[in-house]
């Protein structure tokens, strides 16, 4: 019988720690879900309606691989206005979501061998879609003690002959860092220096409490920098699968849609009705969201310090990051959902820096939160004198 391909880069895509999480507490009616980040309210009123009226009335069928003309035209009207960098719709491709656009600029820009730098922590998908492409992640460090904001000097330091890209993330998943125009354009500098293409995931950009989002499109000068955007977060459109890239070469461009056509044919029609409905209709429950984020982040912040937890306060997008007093996070979170019926990302999954840590979305509802980081701290305790038990028996010989 037919058997996948060893060689295939398929196979050495890792599975992601939080999908794996997701998975188990799937199975179990009484799990309070931290592990992923998605909004917990409904799309607008006018975003549902938008698409009910174009199913009624047929329109959802195939458009271009490219995307709605209306759509890349409202995309490319607010990049302009939000982000200071003018954009024609030409330059916008719609995605079936922005890891999509990511994995399709991976795909298009780097040739097997090439090397992709990512932040550490780091989305564990920028990996997957990177050794898909065959290419190699590299990992440049965001620390706990700044913040989670990289040092430019720091991401130069990784550059070698076979870099090819670098993947930045403000406001940044798994941390909640949102970075200061200084470094951003540090980051720029950066690129342009060693001639790479810098891929700016930008799914959180509505999503900031202390600090303004910058785009590194604003300090791009010459075109290097391919920015992707998502309605998932910012308009609770997660299922609805669309997002855009902003993509200044016309010859990437075109292989973008090339490749979508070979893949998914064209973005999802429904989709794209809702995203052009979000861009351009009333934007008040965006910033009801961003208010009531930020409110659970104020909460779960001072539940933990209450509790002595230690953890890095986010300036932005739905993300806490708590030390969890352990190196084994995956057991931690295992026994976390098994014992307490909690389900967190364990650091594992996303790479040397977030070790001893988890990832907790601030984005599921208020009470169920607060109650489940109740739950981790009463864990943590468990497992700090656990390990203390254990150090003082190795100790003494026993």
């Amino acid at each position: 019988m037919p058997r996948p391909a060893p060689s295939s880069p398929v196979a050495r895509i890792p599975r992601s720690g939080i999908r794996t999480l997701m998975d188990l507490a799937l199975r179990d009616p009484r799990a309070i879900h931290l592990e992923i980040g998605e909004p917990d309210s409904a799309p607008a009123p006018h975003v549902v309606d938008a698409v009910a009226a174009a199913a009624r009335d047929g329109r959802t069928g195939y458009t271009s691989s490219l995307g709605l003309s209306t759509l890349r035209a409202a995309a490319a009207d607010r990049v302009h206005r939000t982000h200071r960098r003018p954009t024609t719709p030409d330059e916008v491709v719609v995605t079936h979501g922005a890891m999509h656009g990511l994995a399709m600029a991976m795909a298009t820009l780097l040739a097997p061998g090439d090397e992709v730098l990512l932040p550490d922590p780091t989305f564990p998908n920028w990996q997957m879609a990177a050794i898909a492409a065959s290419a190699v992640p590299r990992a440049y460090p965001t620390r706990a003690a700044h913040g989670f904001v990289p040092d430019p000097a720091e991401v130069e330091a990784r550059v070698t002959p076979r870099t090819r890209a670098m993947v930045v993330c403000s406001p940044n998943n798994p941390t909640g860092a949102v970075y200061p125009d200084d470094v951003v354009a540090g980051l720029v500098e950066v690129a342009r220096r060693h001639d790479l293409w810098l891929l700016s995931d930008e799914c959180y950009e509505a999503v900031t409490f202390d600090a303004p989002h910058v785009s590194p499109l604003a300090h791009d000068t010459d075109g290097r920098v391919i920015a992707f955007f998502s309605t998932s977060k910012t308009y609770a459109l997660t299922g609805w699968r669309t997002g855009y890239a902003v993509v200044p070469d016309p010859d990437v461009v075109e292989a973008f849609g090339h490749l979508a056509e070979a893949t998914i044919a064209c973005p999802s029609t429904p989709g794209q009705v809702a995203a052009l409905a979000a861009l351009t209709g009333p934007q008040d429950g965006v910033a009801a969201a961003v208010a009531s984020y930020r409110e659970r982040r104020d909460a779960a912040c001072a539940l933990l310090t209450a509790r002595g937890v230690r953890h890095v306060e986010p300036q932005g997008a739905f993300y806490l990051m708590i030390d969890v007093g352990t190196q084994a996070t995956e057991e931690l979170a295992h026994r976390l959902l098994a014992r307490r019926h909690v389900a967190v990302a364990p650091g594992t999954t996303f790479g040397e820096e977030a070790a001893g840590m988890v990832r907790v979305s601030l984005a599921a509802p208020r009470d169920p939160l607060l109650e489940g980081l109740g739950r981790l701290a009463d864990e943590i305790d468990v497992t700090v004198v656990g390990d203390r038990s254990a150090a003082a028996l190795a100790s003494s010989g026993a």
